[in-house]
């Protein structure tokens, strides 16, 4: 297991869209472990592949109910809406305001290629969404309100 440095706005990495995952080797096995353990060094709750400089859609989440790893993910279903406080590992010390759906069905393949669906709301729904945004190329400061820097 390692922990990465996580890559900051500007690099490029987190402008891209990160390509999709073909196939479940040892090595991206190793990559969701490595994520995992860069995001609970930080002290995060999630953590996209590109933000340790990988272009591969992969996200790690864990917001105190266990791991959840999601190779190829995507949000299927939305619903409602809510507006919270968001940070980031990628952008320090920059909290903002985003409005995000309430509700997400996010679905994905597991570390074994198995696909899995998973309903989520509250802080997972947002973390989902936040992550997922990463795959994207989109940092949550394209999307805040109210953005406050604090000291790092």
């Amino acid at each position: 297991m390692a922990v990465y440095k996580v890559v900051e706005i500007g690099d490029p990495i987190l402008k891209e869209i990160a390509k999709p995952i073909k196939e479940i080797t040892p090595n991206i096995i190793k990559l969701l472990e490595n994520m995992a353990d860069t995001m609970y060094a930080y002290n995060g709750v999630g953590l996209a592949a590109p933000q340790i400089g990988v272009s591969k859609r992969a996200i790690v989440v864990d917001v105190g109910e266990g791991l959840i790893e999601l190779i190829n993910p995507e949000i299927i279903e939305v619903s409602g809406e809510e507006k919270d406080i968001e940070g980031c590992l990628s952008v320090p010390g920059v909290q903002g305001e985003v409005v995000r759906a309430k509700k997400v069905t996010v679905k994905g393949l597991n570390r074994y290629g198995e696909e899995i669906v998973i309903p989520a709301e509250g802080l997972l729904a947002r973390a989902f969404q936040h992550e997922i945004d990463h795959l994207n190329g989109i940092l949550f400061v394209e999307k805040a309100d109210n953005i406050v820097r604090k000291g790092r």
